[in-house]
């Protein structure tokens, strides 16, 4: 893992290109610091002296904004850049850095680090490679499995059929990413991605056959090294009361918090004569389909809301009054109680 600036340069060598303009520090350098009052610093990022990043990365607009500094000013944004205890100073697009540099460099003990790729370039390898390679991890038990396209972690207890299911799975044409010990990263706000640790790459435990080899067996389509986390399958034997207390409608569906990431949840009921696989593939498409809004169940409710609406008899008209014999009075427009004089009235 890329922990330390030396690891860093080490990983990143082929692409980013960097190299040590100063000597290797000959102990390890953290990349987030020692000092917990440095650990909301970001990590890597274009110089700035108000918010410091622990990689302060040098670029030409850099340099045309140092070199329109006063002299006074060059030298007290150069202290400034130093005194924030950078865990070093890289300089893109080939720059040698000025003699400043080099001058607080050896008074602060801060690595120099240079590089011909270019300022965004090189910020967004970085970035890319150390969000990943410092994010939070964890551990689950299950097995980790790619379900038409969608990363499915099968739960549940020891011996509950979690191998077997995936091993079944796997010979629908579904892939293989990891058995047992899964490790799963916040590489995102909102995503957790899934790889298998180097010791078990490949290999699937199942009861009475085994350590498995999947892609020995299967072919190199039959596994994938990474996948986002989106659905979790807890597989239980269920009782009949449990089975009665699971909502008819919306099913099992709830949420799993991991690393702070709600993840979509589904308790899977496992009972004889049950075809898991057809099950799992089910409810991985209706989880699609509710990612992009449809949800079968409020699409039920609404239909048959619809259907007793429609069956409802129409209300009376209220605009007319039936008489006893079945006739309607009309008052001609006469208010209640009066009478319509006649033509004769008043002039008899």
């Amino acid at each position: 893992m890329a922990d330390s600036l030396q690891s860093l340069i080490r990983h990143t060598g082929p692409r980013t290109r960097l190299r040590w303009l100063t000597p290797e520090p000959g102990t390890r350098r953290p990349l987030r610091g020692d000092d917990p009052n440095l650990s909301g610093q970001a990590l890597v990022g274009s110089l700035n002296c108000i918010h410091p990043n622990r990689l302060q990365v040098i670029g030409r607009a850099e340099l045309v904004y140092l070199a329109g500094l006063g002299p006074t000013a060059f030298a007290e944004t150069i202290e400034k850049l130093f005194s924030d205890r950078p865990t070093a100073v890289i300089f893109s697009d080939g720059i040698e850095p000025e003699p400043l540099f080099w001058d607080w460099a050896e008074r602060t003990n801060t690595p120099l680090i240079a590089s011909p790729v270019s300022d965004e370039e090189l910020i967004n390898q970085l970035r890319y490679y150390l969000t990943h390679a410092l994010a939070e991890r964890k551990t689950i038990h299950g097995v980790f499995i790619e379900v038409l396209g969608m990363g499915v972690l099968l739960a549940g207890d020891p011996a509950v059929g979690k191998s077997e299911l995936a091993l079944d799975l796997i010979s629908r044409g579904h892939r293989l990413i990891a058995d047992d010990a899964p490790q799963f990263a916040r590489v995102a706000p909102e995503k957790l991605e899934g790889t298998c640790p180097e010791a078990l790459l490949d290999f699937l435990e199942v009861r009475g056959l085994g350590i498995l080899n999947i892609r020995a067996m299967f072919g190199e389509g039959a596994v994938v090294r990474r996948k986002t986390l989106n659905l979790i399958i807890d597989l239980k034997p269920l009782d009949q009361t449990q089975l009665d207390r699971i909502d008819r409608l919306a099913g099992s569906l709830s949420a799993s918090t991991i690393l702070g990431v709600a993840v979509p949840r589904i308790t899977m009921p496992v009972a004889p004569g049950r075809n898991l696989s057809i099950i799992v593939e089910a409810a991985v498409r209706h989880q699609i389909l509710r990612i992009r809004g449809y949800d079968a169940g409020v699409d039920f409710i609404d239909r048959q809301a619809r259907a007793l609406s429609n069956d409802r008899p129409d209300p009376p008209d209220l605009r007319a009054s039936g008489t006893p014999g079945g006739s309607t009075v009309s008052t001609g427009g006469q208010p209640p109680g009066g009478s319509r004089p006649g033509p004769t009235d008043g002039g008899a």
